[in-house]
């Protein structure tokens, strides 16, 4: 794919473009970087694709003539039957559609989620197979332009307003872009507020993406469809807090309830652009702007300490410690105490310019 200058002068993009090849080199050779042993679970960690179910994982039986799990098995044949309507017609419906045709059987969403989980799993297909699809709530903006599977043409370029992501991301087709990077951006105020600065068109070309907090299924689908088919870098800004960094995770090595689906959904090729803790003190950023880390915040922190990817990510482990030991997290809206624009204006430019991501 061929770049041409857009916004700032090309030598802005130097370092952008070097992280590129290297990223491509990596892929040539067959992974993003040295591989990690390590199992937690039922799960094991490949550095090349995350988070993945091990095919020896423990597993349970659900009989129908058990008091124990006669109601879940009741209830995984009634979905299975949905199931085989909606592939036998070759039409879709959502997790709510389904949920919300017998309400009170099934009393709750999460038990309709679940089982698909558990279907989609025991079969080793994805939703999407099942004919079953994800209400999105993500949001993209930016350098973009797709088709989508009812033939509407979506033009993503920033504005006032973003796009909604599509609900089937498969079925999206013909995507085209110039950008330089993929920005995943945590919070929907921050996305929001990138938008406002006209970030998109100041730093062009680009595509911002966020998925409202810790994100929803096409969210994921649609990062990972991006990389797989511009390989171009992905970022993230989230918070310096556990939480942000949980987030940037799920992203880049997935999670261990979508362990099964790893190869579709993780891009481990993902980095931290910000808002790094050692950020923190390199900017000044005072006291007050600052947050104390609370019990759950601690042992979330130490709980992602302990995960296998962090020993092949020390720049990460020495970004959590400085965390760690200070007992202070910040969310990314402390940098508006520099200026109101400032994150668009100087932090990201700077970071992007320099290569100021781990």
């Amino acid at each position: 794919m061929a770049f041409a200058p857009m916004g700032p002068e090309a030598s802005f993009f130097e370092v952008l473009d070097r992280h590129r090849e290297s990223l491509l080199a990596a892929l040539r050779r067959g992974g993003q970087e040295p591989p990690s042993g390590g199992s937690r679970l039922a799960s094991r960690f490949e550095d090349s694709v995350g988070l993945q179910m091990v095919s020896h994982c423990t597993t349970r039986k659900i009989k129908s003539d058990s008091p124990k799990s006669v109601k879940k098995f009741a209830l995984i044949l009634k979905i299975l039957s949905m199931i085989y309507k909606l592939v036998q017609s070759n039409t879709y419906a959502t997790k709510r559609d389904i949920y919300y045709t017998d309400s009170q059987l099934f009393g709750n969403q999460t038990v309709v989620d679940n089982i698909i989980n558990d279907i989609s799993c025991m079969l080793k297909v994805s939703r999407r197979s099942l004919h079953i699809l994800s209400t999105s709530k993500g949001l993209i903006a930016g350098n973009l332009r797709y088709i989508e599977e009812d033939g509407t043409k979506v033009n993503c370029t920033c504005g006032a307003t973003a796009v909604a992501v599509p609900s089937n991301i498969q079925g999206i087709r013909n995507l085209v872009t110039d950008a330089k990077f993929v920005l995943i951006v945590e919070k929907d105020a921050t996305f929001q507020r990138l938008l406002d600065d006209n970030f998109c068109n100041k730093l062009s070309p680009c595509i911002m993406i966020t998925g409202k907090g810790v994100p929803d299924l096409n969210t994921r689908l649609l990062v990972k469809k991006l990389w797989d088919t511009f390989h171009v870098p992905v970022f993230t800004l989230v918070d310096a807090d556990p939480h942000g960094i949980e987030i940037m995770c799920i992203y880049k090595y997935g999670s261990m309830s979508m362990s099964f689906e790893a190869h579709h959904l993780t891009v481990p090729a993902i980095r931290w652009l910000g808002l790094l803790p050692s950020d923190l003190k390199r900017l000044n950023v005072p006291k007050h702007s600052l947050i104390p880390l609370t019990n759950r915040d601690q042992m979330k922190l130490d709980s992602i300490l302990r995960r296998p990817y962090v020993t092949c990510q020390p720049f990460w482990r020495k970004e959590m410690e400085i965390m760690a030991d200070s007992k202070m997290k910040a969310e990314i809206q402390a940098l508006t105490f520099l200026s109101s624009d400032y994150l668009s204006r100087v932090y990201l430019p700077n970071k992007l310019k320099f290569g100021g991501w781990i």
